[in-house]
């Protein structure tokens, strides 16, 4: 039983030390890819996504028709009408 959990615990180990060397790898990689970055760069990089972002979600309400005036002006009648018969029915059955 105690050959049994040395094995696991070697194999664990080393399993865990692999993966540490694939994170060092992969940070250093990320490091050399930025090395010429500066703040400056980032804050503009960020604001323009931002910019982007809000335009596009314009652009989809846009296309959805979400900020249509027609559609408000649409449904605003259309309510109206619905108010309207509601009063010509009661009015109808005044009297019964």
């Amino acid at each position: 039983m105690n050959e049994v959990l040395l094995y696991v615990s070697l194999s664990v180990a080393i399993i865990a030390f692999f993966l540490c060397c694939y994170a060092c790898v992969r940070v250093g990689k990320l490091l050399n890819s930025v090395k010429g970055l500066e703040w400056d760069t980032v804050a503009t990089l960020t604001g323009d996504i931002g910019t982007i972002k809000k335009s596009i979600q314009t652009l989809n309400n846009r296309i959805n028709g979400l900020n249509s005036p027609k559609l408000n002006d649409e449904l605003l009648q259309y309510a109206m009408t619905q108010q309207s018969n509601v009063h010509d029915i009661k009015k109808k059955n005044i009297g019964g």
